[in-house]
């Protein structure tokens, strides 16, 4: 399974962008998104270093609360096999 992540520019140069999530810098590609108008704190759906679109920041939130419900199950998950 693939997952997009959303992070947010921090800056632009050209076509790549240095984007922030959960404290993680990456330099993300925007050679996908090269039509649209990218700026400074938009937030991006990331998956393997290219961004795939332009997200509002309620589907951010979103995004990042399933994540955290996941990872909080399979966290219990894995306390319940080691007990």
């Amino acid at each position: 399974m693939c997952l997009g992540i959303p992070m947010c520019v921090l800056e632009i140069d050209g076509l790549n962008a240095r984007c922030e999530a959960k404290g993680i810098e990456r330099t993300v590609s925007l050679f996908l998104l090269q039509h649209e108008t990218i700026e400074r704190g938009d937030m991006l759906m990331v998956h393997i270093g290219n961004a795939l679109q332009k997200l509002t920041p309620d589907e951010a939130r979103s995004t990042w609360a399933l994540y955290d419900e996941m990872l909080a199950a399979d966290a219990k998950a894995r306390e319940a096999h080691d007990a």
